[in-house]
């Protein structure tokens, strides 16, 4: 408290320096920095903001009815999205109808005119994305703990199929998954934007490892399956000799702590996004990294879905490129598409199982706008990636 109220001394003393200093500054001076100001602008003729005004009122007609069409055909999307998972909830099977069947608007006609008379602003440069470093950073920083690194890429990938094979994925959900998400020959510490070793390549999002988890997964996945965790890791620490066993115990801590952080808010994945934001979230994160719980973590997004899907009545196996629907799109929308007919899946657009900014920053959906095309493309990719040594790998150590 003290240092606190001396802080505040400090600012207000600050303020009223900078206020009576403003308060004698003289009119002269005050009048120049507004002429400087003023003479930032471009001087633009007549002539040119006539025409720039033409120019903006025609993008506004254009671009206005584009606005009004996109609004209305979004709108479409989530009012039947609803009435598809209000009718699953009775057990009643959606219709074609229910689905909107044409593409979303595109927007076509000018792009908006740049005012001419504008001050010029740069835009400041997007901050970094977290990487590697940085999640061991925390790690060590919140939590005075450094993930145990595999000694090799197939240690990690043993650790990682037997986790996949204990939770009943098989080995052709693991390695086509793997292979889609990790391109095939990724690390277990691969991040998105650095799957391959370019110049002034850089990280584009968090996604990390096999199964290319974001800081919000880490967090929502500790939250929710912390419990299953700590069951298998304890389990696994009765069997270790002493020295072994302190150190799994050690761990076991921290994932208790971390537990604990993650379950701090409403089980929400807003919540869990700002979480995964912070210092501690990337700590969780750093997990994915560990040789005992990173498995865990990297196999449990995708157990959920087939449990989500189970419960929902769905009793056969999926495809590999079926549960990397749910993986992309989320479990709800992604078994909307596993359940859907084959002869509706030539005809209904991919954008009825996004919001529309997903929709928007997913070129893969776009291209590939209908769900046939959708998963023949992720079915195709899983092709090539399968034959490269690091899914080889995976499969062969995959038990049987």
């Amino acid at each position: 408290m003290k240092i606190f109220v001396g802080v505040q001394i400090v600012v207000a003393a600050i303020v009223a320096a900078i206020s009576l200093s403003a308060a004698w500054l003289p009119r002269a001076s005050a009048a120049g920095n507004v002429s400087v100001a003023q003479s930032t602008k471009p001087v633009v003729s007549a002539a040119a903001m006539a025409e720039y005004r033409h120019a903006l009122e025609k993008f506004n007609e254009v671009h206005g009815a584009y606005v009004a069409a996109a609004s209305a055909y979004w709108s479409a999307i989530a009012d039947k999205r609803k009435t598809r998972f209000a009718k699953r909830a009775r057990n009643e099977p959606p219709v074609i109808d229910d689905y909107v069947l044409t593409q979303p608007p595109v927007y076509t006609g000018p792009p908006k005119p740049i005012d001419p008379s504008a001050p010029k602003e740069e835009t400041p440069p997007p901050p970094p994305v977290p990487v590697v470093a940085d999640f061991l950073n925390a790690a060590m920083q919140e939590y005075k703990f450094a993930p145990r690194r595999a000694q090799s890429e197939i240690a990690f990938k043993r650790a990682y199929a037997g986790a996949a094979a204990a939770a009943g994925l098989t080995k052709e959900q693991a390695v086509r998954i793997y292979g889609f998400e990790a391109s095939g020959n990724g690390a277990y510490d691969v991040q998105a934007g650095l799957e391959y070793n370019r110049p002034g390549a850089r990280a584009i999002t968090t996604a990390l490892g096999y199964n290319q988890l974001l800081t919000t997964n880490s967090v929502e996945l500790m939250a929710e399956s912390g419990g299953k965790f700590l069951a298998v890791l304890e389990e696994e620490a009765r069997g270790l000799p002493e020295g072994q066993k302190a150190s799994l115990e050690r761990t076991i801590g921290v994932v208790r702590a971390m537990i604990a952080f993650a379950r701090s808010v409403p089980d929400d994945w807003g919540q869990h996004e700002l979480l995964g934001n912070t210092p501690k979230g990337l700590a969780i994160h750093a997990m994915n990294l560990d040789l005992d719980v990173g498995p865990l973590l990297q196999t449990q997004k995708l157990l959920d879905s087939i449990v989500f899907a189970r419960k929902k009545g769905y009793g056969r196996a999926m495809t590999a490129a079926e549960l990397e629907m749910m993986n992309l799109t989320g479990d709800g929308n992604g078994f909307d598409m596993v359940l859907m007919p084959d002869d509706w899946r030539s005809q209904v657009p991919t954008s009825n199982f996004f919001q529309r900014s997903g929709y928007g920053h997913n070129p893969v959906a776009q291209r590939n706008n209908v769900v046939a095309t959708l998963i023949g493309a992720t079915n195709a990719v899983m092709d090539a990636e399968t034959k490269k040594q690091g899914a080889k790998d995976l499969a062969a150590v995959f038990p049987n």
